[in-house]
Parts: C-alpha cells; structure tokens; sequence
C-alpha cells in the first residue's frame, strides 16, 4: 500500500495482452462482501444500458463528452495510435470526495493525457465498447484491526480500480494490446506532400496555379501539381487519391469552371473526407469567383452539391477582397501563411539532438526577432563543441520566417581551398538568396552585388567556420546590405573576427552536461535514452572521458554500439595512453591556425603551466620570451584556453591532452627528445641515465624520492631548457641530511645557463651551484630551502637580467640589492633569520616588496620611486622606517611593527594603508593630500586623535580596539565612505554631517559615547548599525525589512557618565528595521537622542511618534505611560505594547486607521481599554492581557474585520460583549477569564469561527444550546471549565475536535455507542456517492481529544 503522498504510473506493457491489475478485494480483505455484491449488479446494469444511457454513463465518469463510444478504435487517427498516461488521483488524508467529483476532475484532464501520454493502445474490434473508466485513490480512517490484533488505530488508503472493460457482442473478442512508446509526445505523422492544388486546369494552370506553384516551390514547400506529378502508365484517379491522402495541406483553387468539372469534384470529394481527420487541413482560394457564387452552384451538380457547399464555408482566402486584388500580394500572402504553418508542425529537433531546444532557444532570443534593426550574433566554441549543429538547428527552426535563407557551411575549408574560394561563398549566398544561379568575376564583384541586390530581401544567413576578417568581409560587409529584418549567425573559433566585425552579441556555445552527455551517448551506443543494464558504470567512464564534448560524446558511441563488456573495457583503457583520433584531428585545427609563438605558449599551458594564475602566467611566460598578454588573449579568444573566475587558466581535458600529443607524437617513445618534460618516471629515467638532449624547452618534476644531486647532474646536458619547476623532498623528512652542499662539486654543471625561469621547493642546499652563471635568469623563486645566501662566501655574480625574486622560508642573513640591479620584485616572506638589508643609494626599478616575520629593527628605503606595494608584516623588531622624500608610484602599504611615529611623506596616489596590530603608534603624519586613498585600517594603536585630511575618495575607515581613541576629525566631505569602524574606542561624539553615504556603522563597545550629530538623511543608506555597549542601547541593531522598531527597555539607578542627573535612566535593546533606500531620517532621530542613560521621557515619546513611515512597533518597558501622540504614525498596521505600570492607553490609539495587529500584555494595573477601539476599522487581531479589566467596550463588536481576539489573565472580567456575534470575520477566540458563567447567545452567530479556547473560564457552567450553529468550528477547548454536559447541537458538526476534563469520557463513549460503527462506509451507487463518518477517542495527558 503507497503513502499517500506517492505517485505512481500506470504504464502499458509491451507483452501482447495486457496485465491484470490486482482488484481491491485483494487489498482489503473486509470489502470482498462489498466488491462482490455490489460491483455484480452495477455491470449487470450497465450491460443493459441503450446507446444513449452509456453515452450519460461515459460522460459523468469522466467529465467529458469526448470520449468516444466505439471503443479505443475511435482514438486512432491517421497518425495511429493515440497515446495517454493514467495516474493515480490524489486526495486529502482526511474527508472524502463524492466519487462523482474525483471522476469528473480525473476527465477534465483526459483530452489532455491522451495527447502527451506515453501508453499506446492499439485498435480493437469495431463493435466493442468502452463501459466504464475509472480511477479513484480515497483516504479512509479505519479501525477494522482494533478488536482483531488489540492495535491503535491505523490510517489506511484504499486504491479503488476499475480496469478497462470491453463488451462486444462477440464472444472471441480479445482485449486491446497495450505497447510502451519509447517517446513521451505523440509523433506526428511524415507526409509525402505538403501543399496539394486542386484547380480547373483551362481556367488557372497557365496563370494563377502556376505562378502559385512556383512560388510555394521557391519558398520550399514539397507541392503536388496534377501535370507534374502524375506518372505515365498509371491511372489518374488511383494516383490521384493516393496523393491527396499523402498531402498535408489542401488549397482549393475555386474558378468559374470549377464545378463543371466531375474529376474536380471527385478530388474535392476526397480532400473533404481527408480534412475531417486531425492530420489534414483544407483552404479554399476564390480566385474569380466568390463563396455566394460557388454555393449557388450547388444545387446544379448533383451528389457533390453538399461536399461543394462544405468546402465554400471552409476559412481561406478570397483574392478580389485581399490586397485589391493583387494577385503577386495575393500569393505571397498564401505562400506566407502556409509557411507558417508548417513551420509549427516541423518545429521539432532530431531526436539525437540533444538538449538542443534551450540552446536554440538561447539563440533565437539573441536575435531580436521583433526588432526592426540587422543584428549579426557570433557563436564561438571549441572544435566538436556544436557550434555548426546549434547554427543549423536555428536555421531549420527560423527559415520559413524568411523570405530568403542561405546556410554556408565550412566556410574556412571552402575559402583555403583555391584562389577562388572566397568567390565560389559568394555566389552560393547570392544563388540562394536570389533563387537564381550567379557567376561572379572577383570578390569585389561579389560584395557590390551581394550590397546591391539583397538590400530589398529579408534574408537568414549562416556563416559557419569562419576563421578570418577577410571571409566576413566579402559574405556579410555590414548591416546596410541586407534588408532590416534581416538575421546573420557566425560560427568561429576565433572570437577576435568576430569582435574586430563588431557583431552585436557574441555567445559561448554550452558543452553538454553530464546528464545531457549520458543520453547522447545512450542514444549512439544503444538506441535508447539510456545505457542499457550492466553498462551504467562503463557508460559513465566514457562520457566522463569526454567531457561534455558533443563530438567525443558522438564518436565514443557510435564506436562503442554493439561491443561486448570486455572490449569495452579495452577501449577505456586504450583512451588512458592513446587519444580519441577524430577529436584531436578537429581539435588541432584551431592550433594549426596560430602563428607560432602562440602555439609554443598554448604548449607551454597545456603542459606545465595549467592550473597558474593569469598574472602569474604571464609573469612566467614574459620570463621566458614571450609576449604572452597578447597571446593569452589570442588563446581565449580561439576557446583553446579558459581563465576561470578567479583568474586561473584552465582547458579542456581534450585540448590539454591534444597540447601533450602534440609535443610526443614525433617521438611517442623517446621523451629525452620531447620539448616539453612533465611525466616524473620519465625525467627520472632521463636524468638518472643523463640522458638530457638540447631538445628539451621546459621540465616541470618532483624529485621528491631521489638522490638531488645526482638527478640535478642530469640536467646539464639540457643546454637550452628555459623552464625548470623542480620539487624536493619536504625537509620535514631529513633526506637533505644526506646531500649537504659539499656534494656540489665545483665543476659539475647542475643548473644550465640556459634558464629563465626557476623554481625549486625544499631546495637541500645551502647555495646555488657554483657552476651555474644565471647570466638569462629573469626569475629565481626558492620556496622553503636551507640557503643562507645566494652564493657561497666570497663570491658575488651580478644577476642583470634578474627582475622577480622570491626566498620565501629561507635562512637568508641578509640580502645586497647591489647583486641585482634591475630586480623589480623582492619577497623574502617568513624570513626569520634576516637582520640586514643592504640598499643601495638608488633602487630605480623596484615595484614591490615584501618583508615578513623578520630581525629587522631599521628599514631605510633610500631613493626608490618606483615602489608601488610595501608589505612589512610580523617585523616586531622594527622601530624605524624610512620611507623615501618622495614615493609618487606608492599604492599599497601593509605594516605590523613597532613603530611609535610614522611619516608617509609624499605618497598621493596611496589606495591602501594597513597599520594593523600597531600597539606602539602613538603618531601617524598623513599627506595633506591623499586623494586617492581608499582603504585605511589602523588597530590597536595609541593614537588619541586622528585627521582623515583631504581624502574624498576614502570607502573604508576602521579605528578598531584603539583604547586611547577619542576624536576623530572629519574636515573635509567624505562622499564615498561607505564603511565607518570605531568599535572599542574612549570616542564620546561623532559627527556624521560629512559623510552622507554610510552603508555600514560599528561603534560596538564605545563606552563613553554620549552623542551623535546625524542630520537627516546621512544615514539613509545604512544597511548595519552596531551600537551596543553603549549606554543608552547595550544591544541595537538596524536591518532592512518594512519599517519596524522594537524596543524592550530596562530601568537603571545612575548614569555613569552623568551620575548628578535627576532625569529617569534607561537602557534600550532592540532592533530598528527600514527599507532601503530611506531618507525619512529615523534612524538619526533615534541616535541623536542621546545615547547616556539619562532620559527625558517626554522627549522620547516625541521621538518615538515622530517616526515616518512606521509600520510596526514595540515597547516593552514599565515606563508610566505610553506616548500620547501615537496618531501621527498614520502607517502604523502592527502595535505591541508591555508595561506593568501602565493604567490608560492614550485615546490616540483609536485613530490609527491603518493599525492591524493591537496587543496590550502585562498591564497588571490597566483597568481599561479605550471606549472608541470600534474606530480601528482595519484591525485584525485584538490580545490583551490585565488583571484589573472588567469589561471590554462594546466598540469592538463593530469591527467588523477582526479575526482573531485574545483575551487572557483577565481575572476580573465577568462578561462577553452580548454582541460578539457581529464580529462576522472572527475565526479564532480565545477568552481567559475566570468570572465568567455564560456565553451570550450571539457566539452562535460566528459563521467563521474555527477555533474556540475557554480553558480558563474556570466557573463556566454551560454552553449556548445552538453552539451546533458555528459550522466551521474544528477545536474546542474546554479542559478548566464547569461544564457538566455539552450542547446536543455540536454533535452534528463534522471533524470537530474537542478538548475536555476526563468526567466528560463517559459522553463521549455514548456518542460513540450512538453512532454505532467504527469506520462505516456507506456506499450509494445510485448517486456514485462515497461517504465516511470516523470516530477516534483517544486520551491525551488526562483530556479527551474527539474526533467526530
């Protein structure tokens, strides 16, 4: 049995009868009796049904008259079998629908299903009919098991199933087979034709029809003409007919002598029989004639007057009443309308095509199709991506919109392969478009032709393959030779033809998902959707080889069709060593066209540098030669690489194993000869045998489990390598032990000369080689090595080409710029042992520099101009550093030291200073002018008094956990500080008049923060407002939502900062929210009051009612009394109000036309609620909650929207409003009051009423007899009350739940007894009625819950 909540789908079977679906009997052993008895005679009574009393049957059954009588027979149509699913209905767990209902809603939607569904039901005998169709899942709460197993009650669904019966009046009639499609749409059917003319020959086959004919022939459309297409030999009326039924569309050319004509009546006969069937659709054409004249021909031909008649009311086209009666407008306008019809018959894709709807979609929606404008869209891609299949998708789809198409495919191959490539496009785009055949003598003749004669023709060109300027430049010049509907779609490689043609949009073509990857392939390597049982895993492997590569996909599919497991197996492991040839031959061609420094970059990526930062790439590849900005760009641009959000450069894994096939296929088994090394075994087998050649460019290796010395011998023999990344073992592990530096031989050539580029972790020496000149090294970085220094003692080679060093976790001494003149940046991070740097007077070239976690204790910068970023973290010893008089290219300066005073004399264009973890700063001298700094964080300071000075473009600003902080001057406007940080400061005032932008504002912890200047609309912007630790507001905190304050106040004996003060002290928590943007001011008004304790209660009752726009409020604090002039917050829809001291509500409360939600809580001392509370004719729920109360105003009876009303610990209160019953919206009530007797009668009156609580009436006595009256009633509370008996009335209310003392269990048992069953089904068929009644007792912690 399924949950309730399951759907299943009841599918046919490809078996050739179909299955027996089990019968309810079989799941509830209970309803045999009923099954048998009833279901008996209500067959015996259908059986003895006319015509038309089936025909009633049917159409209640399912809701629609338009299932036919005659059985599935009737479902087939020219197309075949019609297909529909079935479902199981579904149903709420609780209450039952009249079958009648469930039914009808089920046949409501069967027209439907028949269409889309996905069970085929072939023909059956003619005279068998179809009774009944039925399907129903009905919810039942039973008990039936309770006497049986002594078990709780169990919640049972029963699925009720009648199958499909056929009665025929044969006995050997067999039940209709049942096949799965493998399609879940209906496939429509293939016709031979698609236009059929039928025309008088002497009155229209020289003119009109011919003409017509042409036309509709031009645009593409197959088209039957009787003197076309009639073979010799046949006989004209079996060939005839044969063509009409083969023909999608009909246009019947209707002339004067059309219907003297028996041969064109007999056609006309056959074209009606053929227009009544779903498939076909016929027009007339009255070409000289007009309808009136046609029918009144009816009465003169005899046995075809009806069929003539018919056909003349048919929709069509009336050439002397359309388009003045052009006949060249005329037939344009047919051609058209028909084009469009067909057009939405044949929008489908092929079926291999996978997800190619969105993608065309995607497409389509990129051209601007309404747009009055020649738009030129690029699709770019990979090779084997689908760019040529998603262009010729898109042509399909749009073409008949056009009045002129031309799809040019291959147009690189075409436009290569002989000097008159370019001019053989040419005249197939001028051919096609003109629908005439074109010779030109040149190009340029082509482009004045293409310009001249195309201009007047919407046209849809496809440009496929394009990989020069030149080629779009003679096949699509620009946008004023075409007509302004007209469309163009270029496909590339290459996005910079596209760009340097300035075509309106360039898309990326999508590589297929995982699951689109797996259907493709399913479809190529099995026929079907999906793999095939036992393939799953292996069918995953390959499509995972792939990559989402459509032509990969393709190709391992196809290959794949009809092999057994194992040879499967052998090609999986077959593709780890050898790539897929197909691919990488279409791959390759986007290589092939790059001019030659590129390819040795895309070599360079594809295999070592994949995986590098595009900065750091480029930094890398410049070292070593290259123009490599451009030629990243260029590699992009051709979808060879990727460079993925965060700036890494990726590839493809096809085009990355492509790179690395390239570089081995000359030499697959000789990689000493490869230009490239990357493989460990293989440089490890190379270097171990020196078996280096000169060939070798780049070598990326992890000697981590060799002997270094002996492995880095092996590289001398490679004396043009430029590119060496070389990974040590890990220190951590003592190998470098064993190879100390006097296994460096003094002659042994280690390291070649050759390099530009070199990278080593874990470096185990103590020095670099001292055979190794360096004299082409442009960047050394040295992560984590045992050097001390560069050379060993008394040696000093001058590196001059040296521009990027890095000895990042080294036990560098000290370090002499004097060894590297042109160096531009020095990182000599977590350098613990360093404790000298020796600069030289002038340090010209020098960009960046980075010190961390040093000994340095002075740091002079001597003259270095062209110093962007500094970067002193951890330097914990330093306590002086001089900067430079003047450092004008200075942008970026992070320092942690112990400074007292800092200087940064001339630095305009500064964009960042961080002085983070500064605990000595006592002083810090900004420029007079810093225009362009940004960002400025300073912490843990000893700074007193800080001037931000001119620095208008400042967006960030945190003085944070500065302890000594007190003033901060703002004396110049700060339009784009955006982020103000002043948290745990001595700060006692604040002006915000000059910085109008604040998004975020954190004073967190500031203490003594007494006041702040906030004029209206500084803080409109605020998005985040931290003011806790502050006196007034501990905790307060500003977000975005509809305009809410809440605050719960708490009562203080003394102010810290004012102690002498008379006035009340008050704390305040809570949380202000606001749309954003807001320039009411509310927030200023709220922190301008002061944030001391010290409160003027008048004052903040003025603040608190002049808050515009308020939409909700909270204030929960025992103050005396709660602001009067609560009218003036007239968007005020939520008010929550708490207060112990509280004994009047201000009368204001009354006139806030939009209040929705008034809850009154803890007003132990509030005697009263305002007499005029009626007023408030919006409001919606009323709770309130006081001791003293005694009665509430008759008022609220005429509130008319209320829905819920709370009346709770009202001890005092002795009765209901007598006219309760008027509150006509009340759906909740909820009286806790324990004076209360009785009810007034009116209570029955609450049409609305679901929900009713008198738990706490402790001294009611009884209940209003008509309680029965309150129909929506479903929970009564009534556990606390006196209540003796209850009402007979309620009894007869539906589901209700009651919630009672245990005394009144014994009632409750004799409604039970009453009733008389558990679980009784009474079943009227008659009247198709289901009905359930359901009982359930339970008890529930002393209460009884019923369910009735």
């Amino acid at each position: 049995m399924s949950n309730a909540n399951t759907s299943e789908h009841v599918q046919g079977t490809g078996a050739s009868s179909p299955p027996v679906p089990p019968e309810p009997r079989d799941f509830f052993p209970s309803l045999r009796p009923f099954w048998n008895t009833v279901g008996i005679w209500f067959w015996e009574v259908v059986k003895a049904f006319n015509k038309e009393n089936r025909a009633r049957l049917l159409q209640f059954v399912t809701g629609t008259s338009k299932i036919p009588l005659e059985g599935f027979k009737a479902l087939q149509g020219i197309s075949g079998p019609q297909r529909f699913q079935i479902h199981k209905a579904y149903g709420a767990p609780c209450g039952l629908l009249p079958i009648h209902k469930a039914l009808q809603n089920f046949g409501c939607v069967w027209g439907r299903l028949i269409r889309a569904g996905s069970v085929v039901l072939k023909d059956v005998p003619a005279r068998s009919t179809v009774i009944g169709i039925l399907l129903c899942n009905v919810h039942i709460f039973l008990d039936l098991c309770r006497s049986q197993a002594n078990q709780s009650p169990s919640h049972y669904q029963v699925f009720f199933f009648f199958p499909f019966y056929s009665m025929a009046s044969s006995s050997n009639s067999s039940a209709p087979e049942i096949k799965v499609s493998t399609s879940t749409s209906s496939i429509p059917k293939r016709f031979k034709y698609d236009v059929f003319l039928s025309f008088r020959g002497e009155d229209t086959r020289k003119n009109f029809v011919d003409h017509l004919y042409h036309a509709l022939k031009d645009k593409g459309i197959y088209t039957y003409k009787d003197d076309e297409k009639i073979q010799k030999g046949k006989r004209i009326s079996d060939d005839l007919f044969k063509s009409i039924e083969d023909s999608k569309f009909y246009i019947i050319v209707f002339s004067k002598n059309y219907a003297s004509s028996s041969w064109c009546l007999e056609e006309l006969v056959k074209i009606m029989e053929c227009h009544k069937m779903d498939e076909h659709t016929a027009y007339p054409v009255f070409y000289d004639v007009e309808p009136t004249e046609v029918r009144k021909q009816c009465g003169d031909v005899g046995k075809w007057g009806e069929v003539l008649k018919e056909a003349s009311h048919l929709a069509g086209w009336e050439l002397k009443n359309t388009l003045d009666g052009h006949q060249a407008r005329f037939i344009k306008k047919i051609v058209k309308e028909i084009s469009l019809e067909l057009r939405s018959i044949n929008s489908g894709f092929d079926e291999k095509l996978v997800g190619m709807e969105a993608r065309v979609r995607d497409v389509i929606s990129s051209l601007e199709l309404g747009i009055d404008k020649v738009r030129m869209i690029g699709i770019k891609g990979m090779g084997g991506a689908g760019k040529t299949t998603t262009a010729r998708a898109v042509f399909d789809h749009l073409c008949d919109g056009f009045e002129a198409k031309s799809f040019v495919g291959n147009v690189r191959e075409v436009s290569k392969a002989s000097m008159f490539g370019l001019k053989n496009l040419q005249e197939q785009v001028l051919s096609n478009v003109l629908n005439e055949h074109i010779t030109l003598n040149s190009v340029d003749d082509g482009k004045y032709m293409m310009k001249r004669r195309m201009v007047g023709k919407k046209v849809l060109l496809v440009l496929d393959d394009v990989d020069h300027i030149d080629q779009l430049e003679a096949l699509a010049g620009g946008p004023n030779w075409l007509n302004p509907e007209s469309r163009i779609i270029i496909t590339t490689r290459d996005e910079q033809v596209l760009v340097a043609h300035k075509v309106n949009l360039i898309r990326d073509i999508n590589l297929l998902s995982y699951k689109e990857a797996i259907c493709l392939f399913s479809r190529y390597a099995f026929g079907k959707e999906n793999p095939v049982q036992g393939y799953e895993e292996l069918s995953g492997k390959f499509v995972r080889y792939a990559a989402g590569l459509p032509l990969t996909v393709k190709v391992l599919g196809s290959f794949l069709c009809g092999k057994d497991k194992l040879e499967w197996a052998d090609a999986i492991d077959r593709l780890k060593r050898i790539p897929l040839k197909d691919t990488l031959e279409k791959l390759e061609l986007s290589y092939i066209s790059l001019e030659d420094d590129y390819k040795e970059i895309f070599l360079d990526i594809a295999c070592i540098l994949i995986g590098q930062t595009k900065e750091d790439a480029i930094r890398i590849l410049e070292s070593c030669g290259f123009y490599a900005r451009n030629g990243l760009k260029v590699l992009d641009q051709r979808s060879l690489i990727t460079i993925s959000k965060g700036g890494r450069l990726g590839m493809h894994d096809h085009i990355e194993e492509m790179g690395k096939n390239i570089v081995r296929h000359l030499h697959p088994d000789e990689p000493d000869k490869h230009s490239r090394l990357w493989i460990n075994e293989e440089i490890e087998d190379i270097l171990a045998n020196d078996m280096g050649t000169e060939a070798t460019r780049c070598l990326k290796v992890d000697m981590s489990r060799g002997n270094p010395r002996i492995l880095m011998k092996g590289l001398g023999k490679m004396k043009k390598l430029r590119y060496l990344e070389v990974y040590f073992a890990d220190s951590d592990f003592g190998y470098e032990r064993e190879f100390d530096n006097t296994k460096l031989d003094k002659y042994t050539q280690y390291f070649p000369n050759s390099l530009k580029y070199l990278k080593c972790t874990n470096y185990p020496f103590l020095y670099l080689p001292k055979t190794f000149q360096a004299n082409n090294l442009v960047e050394l970085d040295m992560y984590i090595s045992r050097m001390v220094q560069l050379w060993k003692k008394g040696e000093k080679k001058v590196l001059k080409k040296l521009r990027f060093l890095s000895l990042c976790n080294s036990n560098l001494t000290t370090f002499d710029f004097m060894i590297t003149p042109n160096l531009e940046s020095l990182f000599l991070n977590n350098s613990y042992e360093l404790d000298e740097l020796c600069m030289p007077v002038s340090c010209q070239k020098l960009k960046h520099l980075s010190i961390s976690f040093s000994k340095l204790r002075t740091f002079d910068l001597g003259l270095t101009p062209n110093l962007e970023t500094i970067y002193l973290e951890g330097s914990f010893d330093l306590v002086e550093l001089f900067m430079p008089v003047s450092c004008q290219q200075l942008k970026h300066l992070y320092i942690r030291s112990k400074l007292r005073t800092f200087d940064l004399g001339l630095t305009p264009n500064l964009e960042t200073l961080y002085l983070e973890g500064s605990f000595d700063l006592v002083e810090l001298f900004m420029p007079v002018s810093c225009q362009k700094l940004k960002h400025l964080y300073i912490s843990c300071s000893k700074l007193r008094i800080f001037d931000l000075g001119l620095t208008p473009n400042i967006e960030r600003l945190t003085l944070d956990n500065c302890d000594d902080f007190e003033e901060l001057h703002v004396s110049a406007a700060c339009p784009n500080l955006k982020f103000l940080k002043l948290s745990n400061s001595r700060l006692r005032s604040l002006d915000l008049e000059l910085i109008p932008n604040l998004e975020s504002l954190d004073l967190a912890e500031c203490n003594e923060l007494v006041d702040i200047n906030a004029p209206v609309g500084c803080l409109k912007k605020v998005g985040y407002l931290n003011l806790g630790g502050c006196l007034r507001f501990p905790r307060f905190k500003v977000s975005r939502s509809s305009v809410t304050l809440n605050l719960v106040g708490k009562s203080l004996d003394l102010c810290p900062l004012h102690p002498k003060s008379n006035l009340p002290k008050w704390q305040f928590c809570g949380s202000y929210k606001e749309y954003l943007p807001s320039s009411v001011g509310n927030i200023e008004k709220l922190i301008s009051f002061g944030l001391c304790a010290c409160t003027n209660l008048k004052k903040f009752s003025d603040i608190i009612c002049s808050l515009q726009c308020l939409q909700k409020l909270t204030l929960r604090c025992n103050i005396p009394e709660f602001p009067k002039d609560l009218v003036k917050l007239e968007c005020l829809e939520e008010l929550y109000l708490s207060s112990t001291k509280i004994k009047h509500l201000p009368d204001s409360i009354c006139m806030l036309k939009r209040l929705k939600s008034l809850e009154v809580n803890d007003g132990d001392l509030l005697e009263k609620l305002p007499e005029d509370l009626g007023q408030l004719e919006c409001l919606e729920k009323l709770y309130v909650s006081s001791k003293k109360i005694e009665y509430l105003p008759d008022s609220i009876c005429i509130l008319k929207r209320l829905k819920r009303l709370y009346v709770t610990k009202c001890c005092c209160l002795w009765k209901m409003p007598e006219d309760i019953g008027q509150l006509e919206s009340l759906e909740m009530l909820v009286f806790s009051a324990t004076k209360i007797k009785h009810l007034p009668d009116s209570i029955c009156m609450l049409k609305h009423l679901n929900y009713l609580d008198l738990s706490h009436c402790a001294l009611l006595e009884k209940l209003p007899e008509d309680l029965g009256r309150l129909e929506c009633l479903e929970h009564l509370f009534i556990p606390y009350t006196d209540l003796s008996h209850l009402p007979q009335s309620i009894f007869g209310l539906k589901g209700l739940c009651i919630y009672a003392r245990p005394e009144l269990l014994e009632l409750l048992k004799m409604v039970k007894r009453l009733l008389g069953l558990w679980g009784l089904i009474l079943t009227r068929i008659a009247g198709a009625v289901f009905t359930a009644v359901k009982v359930h007792v339970q008890s529930l912690h002393g209460n009884v819950k019923t369910t009735v």
